[in-house]
């Protein structure tokens, strides 16, 4: 657990807030941090932080608001009765776990003292290799039941790890000891949402796999026999610590879906959809399962308390604590989180350019989000891509464009915030068959907010709402085909219609053009004109500072972009405005024809009989991932290094 950190910064008034009280049997908590409780338990936990380390008064806690919270939570309950855990999503989303290839961020964990962390999709981004070796870095014991070996089938992870501590059992209890199981659940999403390449051989095989099956029913059964190892080790609790998520992800593998098919699981700590929530979901038996996920970017941390000895049975008990409500912070964290930030700074926070209007990627009160529809930050990435590359079309996958530029001045670091990801750009031969396949694959899931929703430049298209997504995809996700009637209509390439026989110059990163990401299989065999050229971060900064004189102006003014995706329903189908974006007007393609024990300690569970495949094993099959790329510079950022022993890396592409 963490130690003792001394002193805290503390500003104003701190409250402890309930996000909501579960139903049907699950008590409200305590005020929390209140007089000292040695008989319960306590555990802190975070998820899709996607580096959000800085603390920002109302909005974020930064890791050094956490230890903040987890110093409070040692101070109720006992340091020994209180457990860190983090559920995914941590090391990727911002530029400090770019430039660092996550490792500035597991050392800010490291200092928040995290217990346990599962792997989220984006655990993954920077290759297998190179997380292996974060996890060995990590003072967390990284957990996962069902992300396997498929050679072998054992997990490459421990599905579970039991920890024991000081607080009383409940009476009766067969060995005196409390002990509470931590079982890890990895999104089977993974697949394709995070690199394909990291999990395939140099052939392109699988050679690792998340129990992604058709029906669900290989991943409850992992989750099953976890739960039941742990249940049999003696186990008094048993708390899922998933990335899993409810809204907008496939059903069958949501938290909800794993509770219903399972029994044996106490509480659900949940990850991955971004939502803010707690809740209960009734299991296999009928029986109600607590459920809470904190948002992300550390816009809270959550607590789960469980009292074994509480009088009416309602043991387990959740409660969010927003940074709208709590504001103190870990001076040791925060000098730690400062000295991040100060090496980063002089490339981070150099002005690069101006924009005359707000670009945005979300906006809650106008509707606007670019896994949904079109934005005119969409737009804007998206002709970066066309200009950089000189591509005919360009597409973008929402899932890759994470924030939004307000009006004036930008710094290299807003550019960061925008393409966290460091994939690469490249072109393709595409056939116009190919890219109508892609865009129908990109509104499969309409309504739902999707990572996969394309955003254009030199091609528009209308999208019939009304009519259910014929898409069919595999078992990992990727597309097969369109069975049935499409929802993509009118698509034009600079005014004129599309030609499915034709091919077409196309721009984007190498995570949909090469490695399949977003379940976009249908490009991995085209020519390839143009192959990692440069990161989709110096495509936006070359653009800006070579196709727009370093302003962004006003022909990006409306926050729902220029027009180029119409969302209709029924019988009538507009056309999308001819395209009107900013970026120079590239050479046309070739046409060809188409291709058409002691408290404290936690005790993990075997990865597997047999198998040698934990964290940094080298007998750990090896992916295609071929190494990390050379550090480039464009747009005046050049290779940057820390010191004090934190190199800063760039790394190969990812989504």
């Amino acid at each position: 657990m963490s130690k003792y950190r001394g002193s805290r910064r503390r500003m104003p008034v701190r409250a402890a807030i309930v996000a909501a009280a579960c139903l049907l049997g699950i008590a409200a908590p305590s005020s929390a941090f209140a007089e000292r409780v040695d008989d319960e338990v306590a555990i802190a936990f975070t998820n899709d932080v996607h580096c959000e380390v800085d603390s920002t008064a109302g909005e974020a806690l930064g890791y050094a608001g956490v230890a903040a919270a987890v110093d409070d939570l040692e101070a109720t309950y006992g340091e020994a009765n209180v457990t860190v855990i983090d559920a995914g999503d941590a090391i990727q989303g911002g530029p400090v776990g770019l430039l660092t290839e996550g490792e500035a961020i597991v050392r800010l964990m490291n200092a928040v003292g995290y217990d346990i962390a599962v792997p989220g999709n984006h655990e993954f981004d920077y290759g297998m290799q190179r997380l292996l070796s974060l996890v060995e870095l990590s003072d967390a014991t990284y957990l996962s039941c069902n992300f396997t070996e498929l050679g072998s089938g054992a997990p490459v992870f421990s599905p579970y790890a039991v920890k024991t501590y000081e607080a009383k059992p409940a009476a009766g209890d067969a060995d005196g000891v409390l002990k509470v199981a931590y079982v890890g659940i990895t999104t089977p999403e993974t697949l394709t949402k995070s690199s394909p390449a990291s999990f395939t051989d140099d052939d392109g095989a699988y050679i690792y796999g998340f129990e992604e099956d058709e029906t669900g029913e290989a991943l409850y059964a992992r989750v099953q026999a976890a739960v039941d190892a742990a249940r049999a080790e003696g186990a008094d609790y048993v708390v899922a610590v998933g990335h899993l998520g409810r809204s907008g992800i496939t059903d069958r593998w949501t938290s909800d879906a794993v509770i219903s098919h399972t029994t044996g699981i106490d509480a659900f700590i949940d990850g991955h959809s971004h939502e803010s929530y707690v809740t209960s979901v009734a299991n296999e038996d009928g029986q109600q399962v607590p459920l809470a996920q904190t948002g992300t970017k550390l816009a809270a941390v959550g607590e789960l308390t469980i009292d074994p000895d509480d009088p009416d049975g309602e043991v387990l008990s959740f409660e969010l604590t927003s940074a709208a409500d709590f504001s103190e912070t870990a001076d040791d964290v925060q000098a730690q989180v400062d000295a991040v930030d100060a090496e980063l700074a002089e490339e981070l926070d150099r002005v690069v350019g101006e924009s005359a209007v707000a670009l945005v990627s979300e906006d809650e009160q106008a509707g606007l989000y670019v896994r949904l529809g079109e934005t005119n930050m969409g737009d804007f990435v998206a002709d970066a891509y066309r200009a950089a590359t000189g591509a005919q079309i360009a597409i973008v996958n929402g899932g890759g464009v994470r924030s939004s530029i307000d009006a004036g001045p930008i710094t290299n670091n807003d550019l960061y915030g925008v393409q966290p990801f460091g994939n690469e750009l490249s072109m393709v031969e595409a056939t116009g068959q190919q890219i109508l396949d892609a865009l129908e694959m990109g509104v499969s899931e309409y309504p739902e907010a999707s990572g996969g929703f394309l955003q254009v430049s030199g091609l528009t298209y209308a999208v019939r709402t009304d009519i259910p997504s014929s898409v069919e995809v595999d078992d990992h996700g990727a597309f097969l085909r369109v069975a049935g009637e499409r929802r993509v209509r009118d698509v034009r390439v600079a005014g004129e219609p599309i030609d499915p026989a034709r091919t077409y110059m196309l721009a984007s990163h190498g995570y949909l053009l090469h490695e399949g990401g977003d379940g976009m299989t249908m490009f991995e065999d085209c020519p390839v004109l143009l192959e990692n050229a440069m990161t989709d971060v110096q495509g936006l900064m070359t653009y800006l500072s070579e196709n727009l004189g370093g302003v962004v102006s006003d022909a990006y003014a409306n926050p729902a972009g220029a027009g180029r995706i119409v969302m209709t329903s029924g019988d009538v189908e507009p056309e999308p405005a001819p395209n009107p974006d900013p970026a120079p007007e590239p050479g046309t393609g070739e046409e060809t024809p188409s291709d058409a024990t002691d408290p404290g300690d936690i005790q993990v569970s075997e990865p597997g009989a047999g198998s040698d495949a934990r964290p940094g094993s080298d007998g750990l099959p090896q992916t295609g991932d071929t190494g990390l790329a050379g550090a480039a510079a464009a747009g005046g950022i050049g290779i940057l290094c820390f010191a004090g022993g934190i190199a800063l890396l760039a790394h190969r592409k990812r989504g």
